[in-house]
């Protein structure tokens, strides 16, 4: 929470069928659905958002929103250690008039509330974006093959889904793991690139500031400095 101060939560408004395309965040946060519903489709799967939903956003992870009928609204609040992945709150209205105060405020209120789970979808391209984040060398033909579908048809549904194609998620879900290595990588960076199946260290390079924005030589200076910090 170091460096947001006393502060608001941020409240979003979005109208009914509202769409909201694939986008990511540099910094990580978490969404609390204070009323109406969505559908998230992020690079954890597919979520169905409706009131009390929460779900954590890691940094430089990409979700598109398509709003339900009556639209929502969300509270939008900073990264909160202790809390990953999707779950329910227990009081939507408490957290409201607490974030109408202070973040701080509010944030603490949800690390009291928040139970894991929420609803997730488990059709075809969510087991597919499953086994990319799980496996980012999965080959595409081999697993459409294993459930019996056509590449193709696979390809062009799973970008409907999730707004990118499962090329692109995969070598996003490997940038992803090769980035959350760095801090404690103690080789150099073409190590790093052949462990985690790049061509060679400028392939990973151009990889990781396309996803980014950074090189991966910032984002380990970064994160030793950062380490440091802590532990002071």
């Amino acid at each position: 929470m170091a460096g947001h101060g006393h502060r608001p939560g941020i409240i979003s408004r979005h109208s009914a069928a509202d769409m909201l395309g694939r986008h990511r965040h540099g910094e990580g946060y978490v969404a609390v659905v204070l009323a109406g519903s969505y559908l998230e489709a992020g690079d954890g799967g597919r979520i169905r958002a409706e009131a009390g939903t929460v779900i954590a956003h890691e940094g430089f992870t990409a979700h598109r929103d398509e709003f339900g009928g009556k639209g929502a609204v969300v509270l939008n609040l900073p990264a909160l250690s202790g809390i990953s992945g999707a779950g329910t709150a227990t009081d939507v209205d408490l957290l409201a008039r607490a974030a109408e105060r202070d973040d701080v405020e509010a944030s603490n209120i949800l690390r009291e509330q928040f139970r894991p789970g929420a609803i997730a979808l488990d059709d075809w391209p969510d087991m597919l974006a499953v086994a990319l984040t799980q496996d980012p060398d999965q080959r595409l033909t081999d697993w459409a093959d294993m459930i019996g579908l056509d590449p193709a048809s696979v390809s062009r549904g799973f970008a409907r889904a999730y707004g990118v194609s499962p090329k692109r998620f995969r070598l996003e879900a490997r940038v992803r793991r090769a980035v959350g290595a760095l801090e404690s990588w103690e080789g150099s960076l073409a190590t790093v690139a052949a462990e985690y199946g790049f061509a060679d260290q400028a392939h990973f390079t151009r990889a990781v500031r396309d996803l980014t924005g950074s090189t991966p030589h910032h984002l380990r200076a970064k994160s030793v400095q950062s380490g440091a910090s802590d532990r002071r």
